[in-house]
């Protein structure tokens, strides 16, 4: 399966303005504040712009070559500079501030929209992209969103007003002299265009790096131990350079080439700011211009420059956003899970009649899993599925619980086909125990009663007894108030596989769904949960995929699976008599 960083060599943003546009919908939410934070950056803007003009008015208190100055002007000018300039500033704080926060809001928001999104998503989507790349978009991408809102929309807000007034200003004081600066301007506006185009798949790619090595991560850290079992440190080390290295490279590249544009942006602008000085001197020796204009000219020419500059440098930042942000809508605008059927209705009261009637399926269209599959399970009987390993046994379980649809053939439970039930009520219909246990962060009751609301103490107790896992949770310091930390990683493996037995018990359906259930678990335990998932079957329909078959010997019929069909099926007696692929399965088991 195809990493993200395999897509990131070809990744470009699609739609850029759509990005964007998607971005500012998440700021409309809070379109007063930002409003109020604009007009406050153009009070700031206004300030910061009457500076030059009062510099000005300064210098001109002063008689050139007859040694004379009014002070009074001098210290009046200079007052006015100083009190607009605090001003400016502390308005420039305010707004920094308010839109830091508008940032996490922003930021929250769409992690909950992100959040719920995955919680629509077909299993499907889940088995193509790594868990590490889904995280890195959860974390980095909208980390990268967040932090240019909070900083380079207020850059731009307050570079834009500033360039558009320092504009104006020029305009005022000497058109020859802003027709200098114009000049510079074509080369500016075409290096951008060319540098935009230039950058843009870069920074798509770098987050698509990052997010192919962080999914490289979680899965190494998960398959810590096997790497220390099988000594393949080094190795693992060896792979993570690589994809570090293409991590950095990918890094470098974006911002190598983002960096360029600030000096040269600069090295334009100089010599803008070259052409004004020339000319201000021949203007000033003409008596065209004043020394104080000359010198308002050129702080509101470095007033235009500077910002164009920052939009130059803040631009960059703005594309890895938009990049980073195409990853966030991206997932977002996956396909859910089909909606259920207008006239789907709920399971009540169920059987357990389960019928499989010429199913046919494939995850990838063209390679069919299971061919024209057909079986019956009756009300309350035990049904064991069995097969070499990628025979089709889990793709059963996905399509009896709708995680897929069949592609051909249908399905029935009670009689009913289940593309016309509800697939909540269908899978509140199911207790599933897998060989691949899942546990949350919490207490040990709170985990054994995750499936059942308002479950009491006494059942917990109840069931946790019948799964054999009574007696250890009694020994924890604090019992059944003992917090399990995140995944059970402070309990074994066979002891978190009791717990989620315990929570099958507690969960009254009418149909089970076990698959490898005490595969991790010693002998003796397995005999004594047996029974007691034997007590937990009886009157249930149960379907069991088991490798050990000494495990299913009990059960009412077993189907052998084997590249997607059902070769046989039978008891354990009439297989076995049969001496087939069953037996010869058995026999391979206890030679």
């Amino acid at each position: 399966m195809p990493g993200p960083g395999d897509r990131g060599g070809r990744e470009r943003p699609k739609n850029a303005r759509g990005a964007l546009r998607r971005i500012l919908d998440y700021l409309m939410n809070y379109k007063y504040a930002v409003l109020l934070l604009v007009i406050l950056a153009l009070f700031c803007n206004l300030g910061n712009l009457l500076g030059p003009t009062f510099a000005g008015k300064a210098i001109n208190a002063i008689s050139p070559g007859k040694g004379k100055v009014d002070f009074d002007t001098v210290i009046h000018y200079a007052l006015l500079m100083l009190i607009v300039y605090v001003a400016s500033n502390l308005l420039q704080f305010l707004v920094s501030i308010g839109m830091m926060r508008i940032s996490k809001k922003v930021a929250a928001r769409m992690r909950d929209d992100v959040f719920q999104k995955l919680q629509t998503l077909p299993v499907s989507y889940f088995d193509r992209n790594q868990a590490g790349d889904i995280m890195s978009r959860v974390s980095y991408d909208i980390d990268v969103v967040a932090t240019s809102l909070g900083t380079d929309v207020v850059q731009i807000i307050t570079s834009l007003i500033t360039v558009a007034g320092s504009f104006i200003m020029m305009c005022v004081i000497s058109l020859p002299l802003t027709g200098c600066m114009l000049v510079t301007i074509p080369f500016s506006v075409i290096y951008t265009s060319r540098m935009r185009r230039k950058t843009r798949p870069l920074y798509a790619r770098r987050s698509a790096a990052y997010g192919e090595m962080n999914g490289f991560v979680e899965e190494m850290f998960t398959g810590q131990k096997t790497i220390l079992a099988y000594a393949h440190e080094e190795a693992v080390s060896r792979q993570y350079d690589q994809v570090n290295r293409n991590a950095a490279d990918a890094y470098a590249r974006a911002d190598g080439m983002g960096m360029t544009m600030g000096p040269t942006m600069g090295f334009i602008n100089n010599l803008g700011l070259s052409l004004i000085g020339m000319t201000g001197a021949f203007l000033y020796l003409y008596e065209i211009v004043s020394l104080g204009q000359i010198s308002s000219f050129i702080l509101y020419s470095r007033k235009f420059s500077g910002p164009v500059n920052e939009i130059a440098n803040i631009i960059n930042e703005i594309f890895s956003a938009l990049a980073a942000s195409e990853r966030i809508f991206r997932l977002l605008d996956e396909a859910e899970e089909p909606a259920d059927a207008k006239d789907a209705g709920d399971l009540s009261e169920v059987r357990g009649d389960v019928e499989f009637k010429n199913v046919s399926f494939g995850y990838v269209p063209g390679k069919t899993i299971l061919h024209d599959l057909s079986l019956t399970a009756q009300q309350g009987k035990m049904i064991a599925i069995v097969g070499p390993t990628g025979a089709g046994k889990s793709t059963i379980i996905n399509l009896l619980m709708r995680f897929y649809d069949v592609d051909k053939g249908a399905i029935y439970i009670d009689g009913n086909e289940i593309l016309c039930i509800k697939r909540d009520s269908l899978r509140r219909s199911f207790a599933m125990v897998l060989q691949d246990t899942w546990l949350f962060r919490g207490t040990m009751f709170e985990n054994i009663a995750y499936g059942k609301e308002n479950a009491s103490r006494e059942e917990v107790i109840r069931a946790a007894r019948a799964a054999k896992i009574h007696n250890y949770i009694m020994r924890l310091p604090k019992g059944y108030d003992t917090i399990i930390s995140e995944d059970g990683g402070n309990i074994s493996k066979g002891q978190k596989q009791l717990l989620t037995i315990a929570r099958a018990m507690l969960y009254d359906t009418s149909m089970l769904i076990l698959d490898e259930a005490t595969s991790n678990v010693d002998t003796n335990t397995e005999r004594a949960v047996q029974k007691a998932m034997r007590n937990l079957m009886k009157d249930k329909t149960s379907f069991v995929i088991a490798h050990r078959l000494a495990t299913i010997q009990n059960a009412d019929l077993i189907l052998v699976i084997d590249h997607g069909d059902v070769v046989e099926k039978g008891t354990h007696e009439d297989l076995m008599k049969k001496r087939g692929f069953y037996y010869k399965m058995y026999a391979s088991q206890f030679e």
